[in-house]
Order: C-alpha cells, then structure tokens, then sequence
C-alpha cells in the first residue's frame, strides 16, 4: 500500500512539473511581442532551411558543369596556369590601360598587370600572360607591344618564367590543407560542444560559403590565383568565427528563450560582418591592384554567402536540435 502511494505521489509530482513547465512556455509565447510571434523566422524557421540547401544545390550543378566543361572546377589565373612575367620599369602609367591594349592585340590571352612600389612611389609594372615559353612568336609579339604601349625599350625588361607544374603543385597543396582545415574544425568544435550536431552545423556552413563562393566566381568568368585561393581560405576562418559565436550564444548561453538567444547573436554577428563589407567594399573602390580587387571581390561574395549560411541554414539546424535536446531533458525530469 504505501509502494503504492508512493508511485501515485511521484506520478503527480512529475505532472505538475510538466504542467507548470507548459504554463510558463504558455506565459512565455503570450509575453511575446506580436510582431515577434508572427515573424516567419520566429514561427517558420524550418522552412526556411530549403532556401540555403537549394542554393546549394545550385551551387553544386555550376561547379561540374564547369568541371565538365574546362576540366577544372575554377577559371585558374595565370599564377596556377602558368606563364610569362615581364617587369618595366616605368612611371604613371595605369595597368588598367595597359591591359586593355593587351587584350585587344591578344584577345585569347589572358593578362594580369599590376604595380610595384617603393615607399608609395612606383618604379615599375609587371605584365603576366599566359603565354608558355614555347609560344616563341607570340610572346616575342607581347614584348613589342609592352614596348610600344610603355615606351621603354625590351633590353629593360625582367622576363621570368611562370611554370605551370609549379602552380598545379600549389592549388594541389592548398586543396589538402583545405581538407585538414576542414577536419580540424570539426574536431575541436565536436570536443567543445561534446555533441555531433552543433559540429556538422559549423562545417556544413562553411562548406556551403565556399562552394557558392566558387560558383558565383565562376558564373562571373573571374580567374582565380593565388591570391584568390588565399581569399578562399580566409572564408573558411571568417565562417567559422561567425558560426562559432552563433553555437555559443545558443548552447552555452541559459539566458532567455533559444529563440532570444538567436536574435543576440545575430545583432553581433551580422554587425561583425556589415563591418567587415564596408572595409572590403572600400579597399576595392580605392585599391589599384589586381590582385587586392581580386582578393576582396572573392571575400565580398562569400560574406554575402556567409549570412545565408550562418542566419538560416546553420541557425535553423542549431536551433531545432537544441529544442529538440530541450523537450527530451523536459519529458525525462
């Protein structure tokens, strides 16, 4: 009898937790504000996950349609291609009208041309094209044309080979350490979380902003060196920070509602990102230099990309699973 009242007392002790428990989630959704309850973020934030996950998918289709069709998943610069660099020492000439003429005496070729300075002065250009060494006729034509445009004579000029195997060693390298990257991160996020989930969130999301980064990339035709692959590298980083802000305000934080928790962390990490557009957006308004615009122009992309994948793709799953964690720890008390 008294086993019996005990079953019945701990029976109805664990009802009227759960009842109290379902009264406050009652106050807490009818404290909420209207705007809040009705916002489709708020309410329909599951759906909203097939927006990330179709892009994508999209993403994924530009990519080997391009691998199809070039044989390479990028549009390599000359640097991982391989070429020809010429040095002239010149003064205040702008590279953009040098190329221009370049491309118009060579339109199959592909040119890149920058500045050299020295304590802000310029002293020189340097003019590469993809132009292999045993184009003989051709690249004899590109140093008469670099001397008509510049007007500095070809006994001047610095001509240094760029070797292709060397380039293909290095987008080789660099796609390995991608991948180590990759696996590291996810280790320490896992031993940090001490769970699978918040873990493949952070990678998903990263992989998605480099993978759409690339495939806008290549829909806009722009080649990729190794200042390019550098850029790809920071947006793993950039990405990660941003993840790892969101996964830790969610899980570790016991603040307020993992709803409110979201919309903190999005005030920072969205504010850490407009930032980071602005300084991007001026360095490639203002900056003269191929390879800078090229390295800012990939890292713009792929903060736009990074927003998607932070604030839908990496919060929906986040934020379903600690729900899901937190109903399991309510029915089991």
């Amino acid at each position: 009898m008294k086993r019996k009242h005990r079953i019945k007392k701990k029976f109805l002790a664990k009802q009227a937790r759960q009842n109290t428990a379902q009264q406050e989630s009652r106050s807490e959704d009818s404290n909420k504000p209207k705007k809040e309850s009705n916002s489709i973020y708020y309410k329909h934030y599951k759906a909203l996950l097939i927006i990330p996950f179709v892009i994508l998918l999209i993403a994924i289709v530009i990519i080997v349609v391009q691998t199809a069709r070039t044989g390479d998943f990028i549009n390599k610069g000359i640097d991982l291609k391989g070429g020809v660099e010429i040095t002239v020492p010149t003064h205040n000439l702008s590279p953009d009208i040098i190329k221009s003429q370049l491309i118009q005496a060579f339109p199959q070729k592909d040119f890149q041309v920058n500045k050299l300075e020295n304590s802000g002065e310029e002293v020189a250009i340097t003019a590469n094209a993809n132009i292999l060494p045993d184009e003989n006729e051709t690249l004899t034509a590109f140093v008469s044309k670099l001397e008509e445009i510049t007007g500095v004579d070809k006994s001047a000029m610095d001509t240094n080979e760029i070797g292709a195997a060397l380039g293909d060693a290095f987008f080789k390298q660099t796609m390995v350490a991608v991948l180590i990257a990759f696996v590291f991160m996810g280790l320490i996020v896992f031993l940090y979380f001490k769970s699978p989930a918040p873990s493949a969130a952070v990678i998903l999301a990263a992989f998605s902003d480099i993978v759409i980064t690339i495939a806008v990339v290549d829909l806009l035709g722009i080649k990729i060196g190794t200042g390019g692959i550098a850029a790809l590298l920071m947006l793993i980083g950039y990405s990660v920070d941003t993840d790892i802000l969101l996964s830790t305000r969610v899980l570790r934080n016991k603040e307020g509602t993992v709803y409110h928790r979201v919309i903190n962390a999005m005030k920072t990490g969205l504010t850490m990102t407009i930032t980071t557009m602005a300084a991007v957006i001026v360095a490639l308004i203002l900056g003269e230099s191929e390879i800078l615009r090229e390295i800012m122009t990939i890292i713009l992309i792929g903060l736009f990309a990074d927003v998607i994948n932070t604030w839908i793709q990496n919060t929906g799953i986040i934020r379903w699973w600690k729900e899901k964690q937190d109903a399991k720890e309510a029915s089991s008390n």
